[in-house]
């Protein structure tokens, strides 16, 4: 089967969050199930210069945007066996950083054209354009709705899939005719309008053949009005083309018997993972004791985190506990503020790491006991998955993808790979916290829960098979 990706973003030419790291990864797990996977994504002046001046210009094709005819220069880079076309437009994609400008309409109006203009020129004809995201919206409505007569594209079907609903790429309702030639027959409730606007993160979803989610608790509450942010109707309307399947991680880079960033390397819960532990706490400042337990946050600082509940009662944790606290991650100054004064009350057991860093995110997977997500709501989450491959316990709030990889700890039966709660509240989160603190001074069943962290499968494989399932599912709609 000959599959495209299209996609805003991914590992390893630009990262901003978890599809990146999607992209960068599932494509390599089904050309293991024997399919022709390439990915198409721009071409930003932000990615580096090695793999900007080692990809090839293979094509040139001219893009039509509303009235304008664009250029678009069709660059190659192979990564790891897979073919990477990083479409070629200075006046969209020759600036820094990926989303946030004006003209993102515009930008991602082009991009979505210029992946299907692109097809006959590169020896390569999908059976599945796989669209990721509002960016790539639109594919499916402007290959239903202009190219599928043609014969060249009369037998693709496309596969979009849902990372974050919140983000839906709304822009205003001149833009169906002015960027993309299409009149007002798709402008409607059962079409792209949103709310007097149009929406390509709908349009994907209206037109796709198949549509997943990142997770199946997350197909299930973009369901309902409080996760559905306007769209929970058409969601439910969806019955069997929507599904849910959880990403995996990449268990060759995130390896803690293998990863370059680390002070010591581990395959279990040996001393050679104390070794990490220490080696962090005399690197953020922490004093060195095996003995505490370090809780970490690797998080953007944005209020979906559940950052509103660690602020609540962080202090008491820290003033009535023997734990150490780590957190590592940037966003909004609110919350940068607030950790950097937590850290000063707190000197000697907070370390607030306001900025990233790949190589101290993968210590603090290595170093530390447990990982804190009290997220809002969650598509998926790529952090527990690697704290469990690294051996932090998470301790997570069961909603979307948390809830469909983290299980809580069973001292009855040796059960569980962490530690959930399910109410938004603080005090339920502290109680949580406090159960796993009480376990890990209790080395027979934090050895337990270790193990059964250490030893899951977080692969893309099984994954890739359910993908594979759906995209067998839309060549037959």
């Amino acid at each position: 089967m000959n599959i495209l990706f299209a996609a805003a973003e991914a590992n390893p030419f630009i990262k901003t969050g978890g599809l990146a790291d999607v992209i960068g990864a599932l494509p390599a797990a089904l050309k293991k199930e024997k399919c022709d996977v390439r990915v198409v994504m721009p071409n930003y002046n932000s990615i580096s210069e090695p793999i900007r001046n080692q990809a090839t210009l293979v094509d040139v094709v001219q893009v039509q945007v509303g009235w304008r005819s664009q250029y678009c220069g069709i660059k190659q880079f192979k990564q790891d066996g897979i073919t990477f076309y990083l479409l070629d437009n200075e006046y969209y994609f020759g600036r820094d950083g990926v989303y946030g400008y004006g003209d993102d309409g515009e930008r991602f109006a082009f991009f979505c054209r210029a992946v299907l203009d692109m097809l006959p020129v590169i020896d390569f004809q999908p059976d599945i354009i796989h669209a990721h995201d509002w960016h790539t919206g639109m594919i499916p409505l402007l290959l239903k709705a202009q190219y599928q007569s043609l014969p060249f594209y009369s037998n693709i079907r496309t596969v979009f899939t849902i990372h974050n609903l919140l983000y839906q790429g709304i822009f205003p309702y001149s833009t169906l005719w002015s960027l993309f030639g299409l009149d007002d027959r798709y402008f409607h409730a059962g079409g792209v309008e949103y709310y007097g606007n149009i929406s390509y993160m709908k349009a994907g979803i209206v037109f796709a053949d198949r549509v997943t989610t990142v997770s199946p608790t997350y197909a299930e509450e973009i369901k309902m009005p409080y996760y559905g942010y306007g769209l929970d109707g058409l969601l439910r309307s969806l019955g069997g083309r929507l599904r849910g399947i959880v990403n995996g991680i990449d268990t060759k880079s995130y390896n803690p018997a293998t990863d370059p960033y680390l002070q010591t390397h581990y395959r279990s819960a040996t001393n050679k993972r104390l070794e990490n532990k220490a080696a962090l706490q005399e690197e953020l400042g922490l004093p060195v004791r095996a003995d505490v337990p370090i809780v970490a946050m690797v998080t953007r600082l944005v209020e979906s985190k559940g950052l509103d509940l660690v602020m609540r009662v962080l202090d008491e944790l820290l003033y009535y506990n023997d734990v150490q606290f780590v957190l590592l991650g940037t966003g909004e100054a609110m919350y940068e503020d607030w950790f950097r004064g937590a850290a000063y009350r707190h000197p000697e057991r907070l370390a607030a790491e306001i900025r990233f860093s790949e190589g101290v995110a993968r210590r603090i997977y290595a170093g530390t006991d447990m990982f804190l997500m009290p997220s809002q709501f969650e598509p998926c989450g790529i952090s527990q998955l690697l704290a469990l491959r690294y051996g932090s316990i998470p301790i997570v709030r069961e909603t979307g993808g948390l809830n469909d990889t983290v299980q809580s700890y069973n001292e009855m039966t040796g059960e569980g790979n962490g530690f959930t709660f399910n109410s938004y509240n603080a005090h339920d989160m502290l109680y949580t916290i406090r159960r796993a603190v009480s376990f890990y001074q209790q080395p027979k069943h934090w050895k337990q829960v270790m193990k059964n962290a250490m030893t899951g499968d977080y692969s893309w494989q099984t994954s890739a098979r359910e993908y594979l399932d759906v995209y067998r599912e839309a060549q037959m709609s």
